[in-house]
């Protein structure tokens, strides 16, 4: 299907399911966990291929279970999992019949890419694929002078010829690979447009027409036309064939959501790490609290956008503790608080002081995350409006409050949480108003 027209109901209709599911992982893993200074090490520190060139000959990850990635996920209460197929060292986790580079060329000697995807699959998740645009082991990818290559600075790359429509080819004829290989693929997360290196660069709508030839309903970043410094096109009101589905905001939550030039919602996801890097750095302890996690989540969903979560698992093929150690407490909120996750989106109300508000219909989830005094004011409503209340953790009925201490305050609905001052969920308790 050609979207050189953008076909809005099509769209509306592909992206149904991740506006709902809100909650995603993001896997970075590859060569790079071996040296262990993050993904981007062989940019920062100019490595030439020769010198990356013991890591292939070494990486082995043999506590690598993709069961076990899928069960975290899941349990934490995510509903779709992204795991770099190829990231931008050029090293693929998948058997391609177009580069010797690539883990079933290791000692490792296993595709890691369809391990994934069948276990993922099998835990009820949905299954993404991030897949690099740059490739810093091509030889006809741009060396000197490039932006981020390694080589990009060292004098001997000087005015070496590069056939880039070479690369292309070997870029498109990957990406048909994992379209045509590997069964129903669900997202395809392209990383990323910069300088001169963008769109039609990439040959973009001639790319997207292919993808949506085999795999139709998958959905697409907007990272062909934009990196994550830029929205792309879906906010013009005009979106190019190749704007993807999707913004891809990294590392930040937009203040007030995203909307287009019309002023419509644009769909969006925020990818956010759980330390400073995205590939295993065995230096970086500075890990994000699951309580901050937890209400980032929040935070998200009620501007409208999804969180897409990183881990980066070792060379051995491990998620880090620190990082299960998040997820798990993530999931046990999860458990109890996700009916306010998934579906859910703008609270269509003002942002109350002590916490978010999600909405699903007729259901406004006012997320507690600051203890009050004495009632809870639920804002934005009215009580003849209000068809009950319920505590969202274990259904408890919680009743309108009309007293003294009230009654200056006729156009607020006040619940009581009990007597204790402290919340019942100290991270966010969760009040569930069904409207009438």
């Amino acid at each position: 299907m050609s979207e050189r027209l953008f076909d809005r109901a099509a769209y509306e209709k592909r992206v149904s399911w991740f506006v709902k599911e809100r909650f995603g992982m993001f896997i970075h893993w590859g060569l790079y966990a071996i040296p262990a200074r993050g993904e981007w090490v062989r940019s920062h520190e100019r490595i030439s291929v020769e010198e990356y060139e013991p890591f292939f000959r070494e990486f082995n990850p043999v506590d690598y279970d993709p069961k076990k990635w899928a069960r975290a996920a899941k349990q934490a209460g995510m509903k779709y999992a992204v795991l770099t197929a190829k990231h931008h060292d050029g090293f693929c986790l998948f058997d391609s019949q177009l580069t010797d580079y690539k883990s079933t060329n290791t000692p490792c000697g296993r595709d890691l890419v369809r391990e994934y995807l069948d276990a993922f699959r099998a835990a009820g998740i949905r299954v993404g694929l991030y897949y690099s645009l740059l490739d810093w082991h091509h030889p006809d990818y741009p060396h000197f002078g490039d932006a981020n290559h390694p080589m990009r600075e060292n004098e001997a790359y000087r005015g070496m010829e590069h056939h880039f429509e070479r690369y292309l080819d070997y870029l498109h004829g990957q990406v048909k690979e994992l379209c045509t290989n590997y069964g129903k693929i669900d997202l395809f997360w392209f990383d990323f447009s910069y300088d001169q290196m963008t769109g039609e660069t990439w040959r973009a709508s001639q790319l997207v027409d292919m993808i949506r030839q085999y795999q139709p309903d998958v959905i697409l970043d907007n990272r062909l036309e934009a990196g994550g410094s830029s929205f792309g096109s879906l906010v013009s009101g005009n979106p190019s064939p190749y704007s993807g589905d999707f913004v891809s905001p990294e590392q930040i939550i937009p203040p007030e959501g995203i909307l287009d030039v019309n002023g419509k919602r644009v769909v969006w996801e925020s990818c956010i790490t759980m330390n400073g890097h995205w590939g295993y750095c065995a230096s970086d302890h500075f890990f994000k609290p699951a309580d901050m996690m937890i209400k980032k989540l929040v935070e998200c969903v009620s501007k409208g956008g999804n969180l897409l979560l990183n881990v980066g698992p070792d060379a051995k093929g491990n998620i880090p503790k620190e990082s299960l150690d998040i997820l798990h407490k993530i999931g046990e909120w999860m458990e109890r608080n996700s009916e306010s996750i998934y579906g859910c989106g703008y609270g269509e109300i003002a942002k109350p002081d002590y916490g978010r508000i999600t909405r699903n219909g007729k259901k406004l989830y006012y997320h507690v995350m600051e203890p009050q005094i004495g009632y809870v004011p639920l804002t934005g409503i009215s009580a003849e409006q209000v068809d009950h209340i319920r505590l969202l953790a274990d259904g408890s009925e919680l009743q309108i409050i009309k007293n003294w201490i009230t009654n200056n305050y006729q156009d607020v609905v006040f619940v009581s949480l009990g007597e204790d001052p402290r919340l019942p969920d100290p991270v966010d308790t969760v009040i569930e108003v069904t409207l009438k």
